[in-house]
This record gives C-alpha cells, structure tokens and sequence, in this order.
C-alpha cells in the first residue's frame, strides 16, 4: 500500500511540473477618467445636470479593452429634486495586438461634447504598448455621425 502511495504522489508531483500553470486574464483600470457636466433649463424654470465620465478596462495579456460609462441626471425645480437617474456600463472593444504578450495601456477622451467633434459626441484615444518589445501603437476612435465609429491605430517608429 505504501508502495502504491508513493508511486501515485510521484506521479501527481511529475504531472504537476510537467503541465503549465493556466495564467488568468489580468485587468487594469485605466489611469486617466475624464467627467463632463451641461446644465439645462426645461418648462417650467426646471433645472436638469447632466454628467457623464468615461474610463477604460484594459486585459494586459491580450490587449482586448473595455470602454466604460457612467452618467447622472438630476432634475430639479427650486424647491426640491424631482428626479435622479443613472446609467452606465461597460462595451468590449477588440484587441490591439494580435498576440497575446504583456502590455500597458492608457487612454483619454475628447473634451465635453461639441467642442472638438465635427460629427458628434466626440472620440477618445488609445494607447498600448508591449511591455516585452519596444512596440507601441496609437489608436483614434471618432463617431461618424452615421452610426459606426471610425477606428484607426498607427504603429509607432522609433528613430
């Protein structure tokens, strides 16, 4: 018996150096969030503010992001709040790289809406860079103004 139990934990211990620990997906939180606010007056002499803020979820291993939001409205007169609403979440973006690697990333949005954007809410840039090569890519994503994003990533040079 004790045979049998020596030949089974050598087994297990052989096993387990010979099979690659599965490494899990690491995220980090972007360290540049942005917040914009506008003020509206409605019928009636009702106050509405509106914010919104940005920030991105960015996977180090594969490069695959996460563009995420949240926004409050509050109405209200000038006696009281009459309503609070909030909303948000997040959107998978695709990968940068093609392959998977170590990277680090950092992204920032356009300035409050309409005052850098020919065709709507504006855009936000990207950056990723390999933390294994000297490889670094920059990406722009604007709203069309028809319903798609336009997104283009340039491959930096280094002279």
């Amino acid at each position: 018996m004790g045979q049998v139990m020596k030949i089974c934990f050598g087994v297990t211990l052989l096993v387990m150096t010979l099979v690659p620990v599965a490494q899990a997906d690491e995220f980090k939180l972007s360290n540049n969030q942005r917040i914009s606010c506008s003020r509206g007056l409605s019928a009636g002499k009702l106050n509405t503010a509106t914010c919104k803020s940005y920030a991105y979820l960015f996977n180090i291993k594969t490069s695959e992001y996460f563009r995420c939001m949240v926004s409050l409205a509050l109405t209200r007169d000038n006696k009281e709040i009459i309503n609070v609403q909030t909303d948000g979440g997040c959107i998978k973006k695709p990968r940068i790289f093609e392959a998977d690697s170590s990277y680090s990333f950092d992204a920032t949005e356009t300035e409050a809406p309409n005052t850098n954007s020919f065709f709507g809410p504006g855009g936000y840039a990207v950056w990723a860079s390999d933390n294994n090569a000297q490889k670094v890519r920059g990406c722009i994503i604007i709203s069309s103004g028809l319903g798609s994003d336009i997104a283009k990533c340039l491959d930096m040079t280094f002279q």
